[in-house]
């Protein structure tokens, strides 16, 4: 089934339950009033929901249209937001564009910050940015949100965990990240809002493309109207949302709504770096990975941040290639005025 939150006024928005072609919906208030009350009874409501979806499929319910641009992230908030970073070409390719090694650990033991989740942004809502030297970036990642999961869980524990899959904007600012690194105690400034997928689907939705633990289609990213990216989700993913998940519970237990990043999504290319698009390759689902590329081959980067007025969209097809299954984020870039 597919899941969305609807902007109705309120902090945490109406749960409805949208259809597989996302053009119609069925409020669910009357059963559970958000996304976050579901998962918190999940094997009670979940099986309530999935009886709506089949009507709704059917017309057996009253529906109404579904307007991605009326929709909030599927969590505008949620107790727990920590972003791994799975493909670790991606990490690869950021640290040497700012000078430093990568230890060889980082193929075995995930890479894992804890971002802000109080203030999610919906998934057409603008990017707000202060100045255009922060360096605003666009990283278009896969992420899972998960049920109760104990402390120290086993990765088979983690994978039955897992309750939907969404897409994420996990907006960077690189102008901020090396001087706030430098202290030595991870992001905070250079990692303002996330915005999420208008809808959020169990994993059963994804047929064969979900594998438990992956998903395996290509991530499509579009600046300004332009192919940027086609990196497939499923490939060069060190570690699975399974591992994910298991290590974000092993010091400590994760309550449901929890979400669990997979990183900016990273293909190599022939054993490379990979390639752009309009030369060949699946491009890249950040721009800082375009730009170490540059530097790598010229000695300096040649594509800027994103500037006010940019416009970015993340979307995922199905196997067949003509039917999002999440929706779209789609936000330009915003001066912010205070």
């Amino acid at each position: 089934m597919k899941l969305a939150t609807l902007k109705n006024g309120s902090r945490d928005g109406k749960l409805v339950v949208v259809s597989t072609d996302l053009t119609r919906c069925t409020d669910v208030s009357f059963l559970v009033p958000t996304l976050q009350a579901a998962l918190d009874d999940w094997q009670r409501i979940a099986p309530h929901l999935a009886t709506l979806a089949e009507s709704l499929e059917h017309g057996a319910v009253p529906s109404e249209r579904f307007h991605e641009h009326n929709a909030h992230s599927p969590l505008p908030r949620a107790y727990q937001w920590a972003d791994g970073s799975a493909y670790v070409n991606h990490v690869e390719l950021v640290r040497k564009a700012r000078g430093a090694a990568m230890p060889e650990s980082f193929w075995t033991d995930p890479l894992m910050y804890q971002g802000g989740s109080d203030a999610f942004l919906g998934p057409r809502d603008p990017i707000p940015l202060a100045d255009e030297t922060y360096g605003a970036d666009m990283e278009a990642e896969v992420a899972v949100i998960v049920g109760d999961v104990p402390m120290g869980a086993s990765e088979d524990e983690a994978r039955d965990a897992i309750r939907l899959v969404m897409l994420v904007n996990d907006v960077s600012l690189r102008g901020l990240i090396p001087a706030e690194l430098a202290k030595g105690f991870g992001f905070f400034q250079s990692k303002p809002s996330s915005a999420f997928s208008p809808v959020a689907v169990t994993p059963d939705e994804l047929g064969d493309a979900w594998d438990g633990g992956k998903v395996h289609l290509p991530l499509n990213v579009d600046l300004n109207g332009k192919p940027f990216g086609r990196a497939n989700a499923g490939v060069d993913m060190t570690f699975d949302f399974p591992q994910l998940v298991a290590h974000a519970a092993r010091t400590r237990p994760l309550v449901a709504g929890t979400i669990i990043g997979s990183g900016t999504v990273s293909n190599k290319l022939d054993g490379g770096p990979g390639k752009p698009v309009d030369e060949g390759g699946v491009g890249y689902s950040c721009i800082a990975e375009l730009r170490t590329i540059e530097t790598l081959e010229s000695g300096a980067p040649k594509t800027p941040f994103l500037h006010f007025g940019d416009t970015v969209r993340i979307e995922m097809k199905d196997q067949t290639g003509h039917h999002s299954i999440f929706g779209a984020i789609e936000q330009t870039v915003l001066k912010y005025e205070n």
